[in-house]
C-alpha cells in the first residue's frame, strides 16, 4: 500500500522526468536548421571540418541542427546556394571571385584551407616534372581551377601549353582514374583526392601545388548577401562550429581520419595521406589573406578567366573573422 511519502516521492520523480523530457523536446525544437553545401563530397578539406563539427556535437552546442549537402561542382553548388538548397557553400576560393564578377550576389565569409592543397598526381613512369614534357595533363574542365593550375605549371616549366604539353578536360575522379589507367594522361591536377589515385596504384602525388602559388587560398566558405544580412547570427554560429571541428581535426588525427574516411568513402590509408597533406593548411581563425586574393585575381585575369577587376571588398566580408571559438 502506497504511503503519502512514497506517493509524493513517485509523483515528484514523475514531474521531474516529464520536465526533463519536455526540456529535451524544447531544446530539440529550438535548434536552428542550417544547410552547409560542399562543392564535392570527395575532398578531405571540403567536408572534414564540417563533418567533425556535426559528429562531435559542436553545431548543437551552438544551437544549430546542421546538414552537410554534397554537390557535383562549383556551378551546381552556386545554384544550390542561390536557390536556398544550401545556406553556406564550401568551395574552391576562386569561385567567389569568378561568380561575383559574373553578377551573382555572393561573397566569401572566411578561409577554410589556406595556401594550395591541390595536388599533381603522376603515373609511375613520371619521375620528375621534366618528364611530363610532351605528355598530357588531365584537369576537370577547361577554365576550372585545376585548368588554371595546369597552365601555371606549364608556365613555371617554360612550356608552351599548346605544343609542349596537352591540358585536357577529363572530369571527376573516376574519369581521371580511367584516363590514367588507359595512359591517355600522364598526370592529373586535382584536389586532395589525388591521394585516392595514389592508393589505387595509378600514380603518386608528385607535389602539392602550393609550390606553384606562394600566395593562394584553397577553400573558403561563402554565402549570399541576403543571408549575411538576415541570418548573421546563424552564420556566425555555423562558422564557429566548423572551426571547432577543424581544431578537433588538427588535435585528434586518428578519430578525425576515421570520421572522414567513413564520410567520403575513402580507405583509411588514403584518408591518412590526405590528412597529412591538409593538416598544416587548415585555417586557425578563417581570416582572409588579401594579398593572396589579389594574386588569385591577377592570375585569373591574366588567363582570361576573369574579364573585369572588381574591388576585393566586393568579393568577401570581414565581419565574421577572425572566428572566435
Amino acid at each position: 500500500m502506497a504511503t503519502r511519502r512514497s506517493f509524493l516521492k513517485t509523483a515528484t520523480a514523475g514531474v521531474a522526468a516529464a520536465a526533463v523530457a519536455r526540456g529535451s523536446r524544447l531544446s530539440a525544437q529550438s535548434l536552428t536548421p542550417i544547410k552547409i553545401g560542399a562543392v564535392v563530397l570527395g575532398d578531405f578539406g571540403v567536408v572534414t571540418p564540417t563533418t567533425v563539427g556535426i559528429q562531435k556535437g559542436y553545431f548543437k552546442q551552438n544551437g544549430l541542427e546542421a546538414d552537410l549537402i554534397p554537390f557535383k561542382g562549383g556551378p551546381d553548388l552556386l545554384k544550390g546556394v542561390l536557390a536556398g538548397a544550401a545556406d553556406i557553400g564550401i568551395t574552391g576560393a576562386t569561385d567567389p571571385l569568378v561568380f561575383r564578377e559574373r553578377g551573382t550576389p555572393i561573397r566569401a565569409l572566411c578561409t577554410i584551407v589556406e595556401k594550395n592543397h591541390f595536388t599533381l598526381t603522376v603515373t609511375p613512369k613520371i619521375k620528375r616534372l621534366e618528364d611530363l614534357k610532351g605528355g598530357t595533363i588531365g584537369v576537370t574542365v577547361v577554365g576550372s581551377t585545376t585548368w588554371v593550375f595546369a597552365r601555371m605549371l606549364a608556365r613555371k616549366m617554360n612550356w608552351d601549353p599548346e605544343k609542349d604539353v596537352r591540358i585536357i578536360g577529363v572530369g571527376g575522379i573516376d574519369a581521371q582514374a580511367a584516363a590514367l589507367k588507359r595512359e591517355e594522361t600522364q598526370a592529373v591536377v586535382f584536389g586532395d583526392a589525388g591521394v585516392v589515385l595514389e592508393a589505387q596504384g595509378l600514380g603518386r602525388v608528385l607535389m602539392r601545388l602550393d609550390e606553384l602559388t606562394p600566395k593562394w587560398i584553397s577553400l573558403v566558405a561563402y554565402s549570399t548577401d541576403e543571408i549575411i544580412k538576415t541570418r548573421r547570427d546563424v552564420v556566425q554560429r555555423s562558422l564557429k562550429s566548423i572551426f571547432q571541428g577543424a581544431r578537433f581535426c588538427r588535435d585528434n588525427p586518428e578519430e578525425s581520419i576515421k570520421i572522414a574516411a567513413k564520410t567520403i568513402d575513402w580507405s583509411e590509408p588514403a584518408t591518412k595521406r590526405a590528412y597529412e597533406l591538409l593538416r598544416p593548411l587548415l585555417s586557425l581563425d578563417g581570416r582572409m589573406d588579401l594579398d593572396a586574393m589579389k594574386f588569385m585575381q591577377d592570375t585569373l585575369l591574366e588567363l582570361g578567366v576573369l574579364k573585369t577587376r572588381l574591388p576585393l571588398s566586393d568579393h568577401y566580408t570581414p565581419e565574421f573573422t577572425p572566428v572566435k571559438l
